[in-house]
């Protein structure tokens, strides 16, 4: 897979794009910051899956030293059971593109549609469900706005734009407040959602050009970032959080159920709390999307349904995520009780 990145002279680079310059990519680099031998998990395998490592420096600050099973660690290392194929697991298990109508344009809901414009991240997770996807040649980069444009003018049942990737908010603001400027053009356009991780992995990003082109677009706006544990929230996260509700943007949450990371209620009661603590609603939890590479993550449904059971005894309703799964082909994101085991 070949992931997609901007390329730009030091002396132009914001803060942020520092820090993204400045993740880690080696193994043992990732190991040595915490303190971990080198064989710990054994022999990392990524060559074979063309995934490599990636992690800012931020997000492994929050990660626990020494500590092997820390959850944030888990969801970023490449372990060798990663290389191995898994029946019943596939490289595109929610059907991106049998859904794809241009170029990175993925049409599969009433009334949505989904760019995807890049196919950067801050930090590789080793569950994405997109870490197979063609990126090269399946993206509404720059080149391709205007098929990708196109499509929307002419069909006036979209009301509701997704931008997503990769993460929408690693390429530039300039290249992002010109294409939110296309899209404020197309009138039946109402809302504006992003999809990203980027306030969460690397905080910085929400900075006063990122805030500049989000405040000035007609179109209600709703960031859906992606926390999947307690720990990734800190005292940064939640001011970038702050500086995004200052200008009336939504915030939501989504998250995946990921074995060994958030699959007890504690964790997942502890998540909900930090998120609204931070002003974001918890809006889907996610069953594993069966991805080459990540059946380690995998979680039976009998206990994904006792979890969401101990959720509801401990929560008031608005702090409960809707778990769901979703499916190729269907029109819809699968609540848990209409899954079959």
């Amino acid at each position: 897979m070949l992931m997609i990145t901007e390329t730009l002279h030091s002396q132009q680079l914001a803060g942020w794009q520092i820090e993204l310059a400045r993740a880690i990519s080696r193994p043992e680099e990732l190991l040595r910051c915490l303190e971990l031998p080198p064989d710990v998990f054994g022999q990392p395998e990524i060559s074979r899956t063309g995934f490599p490592l990636r992690v800012t420096r931020g997000f492994v600050a929050r990660m626990r030293k020494g500590d092997p099973e820390d959850p944030l660690l888990r969801q970023v290392f490449p372990l060798p059971s990663q290389a191995t194929t898994t029946k019943d697991f596939s490289l595109d298990p929610v059907g991106d593109l049998g859904a794809q109508v241009r170029p990175g344009v993925l049409h599969k809901y009433q009334g949505r549609a989904l760019f995807i414009v890049t196919g950067g991240c801050a930090v590789h997770c080793r569950y994405c469900f997109r870490q197979h996807f063609p990126y090269s040649s399946a993206n509404a980069g720059l080149d391709r706005w205007q098929g990708a444009l196109d499509y929307l003018r002419h069909d006036s049942s979209i009301t509701e734009i997704i931008l997503s990737g990769g993460d929408p908010l690693a390429i530039t603001d300039q290249r992002l407040a010109a294409l939110v400027a296309e899209l404020d053009r197309i009138r039946h356009l109402e809302r504006l959602r992003i999809h990203t991780r980027m306030p969460i992995v690397l905080p910085e990003r929400i900075d006063d050009r990122c805030l500049a082109w989000l405040g000035a677009t007609r179109l209600h706006t709703v960031i859906v970032v992606h926390a999947n544990h307690g720990a990734e929230i800190d005292e940064e996260v939640s001011e970038a959080m702050q500086r995004l509700r200052a200008i009336g943007v939504i915030l939501l949450n989504q998250s995946v159920l990921l074995r060994g990371v958030n699959d007890t209620l504690p964790a997942l009661v502890d998540l909900s709390g930090r998120l609204v603590a931070a002003g974001i609603l918890p809006y889907y939890l996610h069953l594993l999307d069966r991805v080459q590479g990540a059946a380690h993550y995998d979680t039976p449904r009998a206990h994904a349904v006792a979890l969401m059971a101990g959720l509801r005894s401990r929560l008031p309703g608005y702090m409960v995520p809707r778990c769901v799964r979703e499916q190729p082909g269907v029109p819809y994101k699968v609540p848990i009780e209409l899954l079959e085991d």
